[in-house]
């Protein structure tokens, strides 16, 4: 990760509103509901090569802007909203930006392949003297 959680509060956009659901009061008085924005391709904190990689993983979460969108509404308060939204944006570049080790295909070992022929050849000859049994 070469970016702070503040670097990344200062190149997001929050926006509030009034959130849904139940909550009485509080609900229909205070706008706890919070919508960040985050543009990947304006971003100062990733190079050409993590920001490629980050279209590529997060094109499914752009709006139609194509600005990355996370909503949060879960909390009663504004400040733990906008709080929980920037953790997971922050969660979410750093999952995009994983490189995952690429698998080195290997061969069955010399011992191994001994082993499974030596069954093969037990059980070939358990039900071969089954059948033997069976015709006398």
């Amino acid at each position: 990760m070469n970016f702070t959680k503040a670097e990344l509060k200062a190149e997001t956009s929050f926006s509030a509103s009034r959130s849904g659901g139940k909550g009485g009061q509080n609900v229909n008085k205070v706008s706890s509901k919070v919508e960040l924005l985050f543009s990947v391709n304006n971003s100062l904190l990733f190079t050409e090569e993590e920001k490629t990689r980050l279209n590529e993983k997060l094109k499914s979460r752009f709006n139609k802007d194509g600005l990355v969108q996370i909503i949060c509404d879960e909390e009663r308060s504004q400040y733990l909203n906008r709080e929980k939204a920037l953790d997971r944006l922050i969660h979410l570049l750093i999952d995009s930006l994983h490189v995952q080790k690429v698998r080195k295909p290997s061969k069955v070992s010399k011992a191994a392949k001994l082993a499974r022929l030596k069954t093969k050849r037990l059980n070939a000859l358990k039900k071969e003297t089954r059948k033997n049994n069976f015709e006398n």
